[in-house]
């Protein structure tokens, strides 16, 4: 006769609530403060942990970052009011050192990188977990909006259900491992005012709170201003050059380009818009031509993370869902594995704006698995090696 099932509780796990220790990564925001609110409220032991990322006199007087002062105060009124510890620790020196000098680098090296997915992967999904586990805690839980569901092979990722929150593009490098530990209790959601409902109705007073929008080390977006402050020598001039190498104007340095750039070239007098299409770094140049410059369908990928229930290299070719851009819908490509855990990705319809540094998130589209497009699970994430422009 088979043994009874264990009862699991909200989180997957087999103890009851009240047994049952959740670390919460609170940033104090509305988010992650009602993820914390709403455990407490169903009776979990819930211990709040912000990290500070960044100078705290700088933070604190900057609105609208992720992790600055006020929003450390934010998140322990919350904890207040709602009855559990909180705690603050003091990350600057591993975010400096993990995040933000890796950032300057790679701008310096004419990429685009994603803050925020490192921070994720190499603060918050790996110091905090850890932290976590000091702390015994039976999991962590964060307000992203992403969903965990449990498959015949374990714990698997999927996007979440409300596709403007959808955060699975910045979750670039959750390994198998972490999202065992991880939980995601907003994924499941269909919109923001959702969240906020939840808010108010727990008396949080972060229920009106505004999002964050910056990159919390980047006031105002101005990445020239922080990479000249990280590297004071960085802003050196150069030359703005067509794809022919021919020189129209000059620059002031290539921080103050990105790809995909077409205002504050200094280029008139021409019968089609100019648009930022290469930067090298090496000769100080940036490159121009034609917005049919930026159409690029092959993308080299570089730092794979399987997530597929098959191994990567069992098939020479997948077909798949892709991601290259936060604000964009996924759409169909190829997926080719390369050795030297590398691969290359064929999108079928050109994506505008590919810069090297930028993530490529891939999702499952078997359609015998009933997963749509605006639904689906996510197979793998890699980072662009560099692009190829295709006319």
């Amino acid at each position: 006769m088979p043994l009874d099932q264990p009862t699991l509780n909200s989180l997957g796990i087999a103890k009851a609530p009240a047994d049952t220790r959740v670390v919460v990564a609170m940033s104090g925001g509305v988010d992650s403060s009602v993820v914390a609110a709403m455990l407490a409220e169903e009776g979990y032991d819930v211990v709040g942990v912000t990290l500070q990322l960044y100078d705290h006199g700088a933070a604190l007087a900057k609105k609208g970052a992720c992790c600055a002062g006020r929003d450390i105060h934010d998140a322990r009124r919350v904890a207040e009011t709602m009855g559990f510890p909180h705690y603050v620790l003091d990350y600057e020196d591993t975010f400096r050192e993990s995040v933000i000098d890796e950032f300057a680098d790679a701008y310096l090296g004419g990429a685009t990188p994603v803050p925020c997915i490192r921070c994720n992967e190499r603060v918050k999904f790996r110091d905090l977990l850890e932290t976590a586990r000091d702390l015994d805690a039976d999991c962590m839980a964060t307000g992203h909006y992403i969903q965990r569901k449990v498959g015949a092979r374990g714990p698997e990722l999927h996007r979440a259900a409300d596709p403007v929150r959808d955060q699975s593009y910045f979750l670039f490098s959750t390994t198998g491992e972490q999202l065992d530990y991880l939980r995601f209790p907003l994924g499941h959601l269909h919109d923001k005012a959702a969240t906020r409902a939840l808010a108010a109705k727990y008396g949080l007073p972060v229920a009106d709170k505004p999002d964050s929008q910056d990159i919390c080390f980047v006031p105002n977006g101005d990445y020239a201003a922080v990479i000249e402050k990280l590297r004071p020598d960085a802003a050196q001039p150069g030359a703005i050059v067509d794809m022919d190498g021919r020189e129209l104007a000059r620059h002031d340095g290539i921080i103050n380009y990105t790809v995909g750039q077409r205002r504050g070239l200094g280029i008139g007098g021409l019968s089609e818009p100019l648009y930022v299409v290469k930067l090298d770094p090496d000769r100080r140049h940036v490159v121009v031509g034609p917005k049919s410059a930026l159409a690029t369908r092959l993308v080299p990928l570089r730092e794979i993370n399987w997530l597929g229930d098959a191994p990567l290299a069992s098939r020479g070719e997948w077909h798949i869902g892709v991601k290259v851009r936060s604000t964009r819908p996924p759409r169909e490509a190829i997926l080719r594995p390369k050795a030297n855990d590398l691969a290359e990705v064929e999108l079928l319809t050109p994506e505008e704006g590919v810069s090297p540094g930028q993530a490529c998130v891939f999702y499952d589209l078997d359609a015998r698995s009933g997963r749509r497009l605006d639904l689906a699970r996510i197979l793998k994430t890699g980072t662009c090696g560099f692009s190829k422009t295709s006319g």
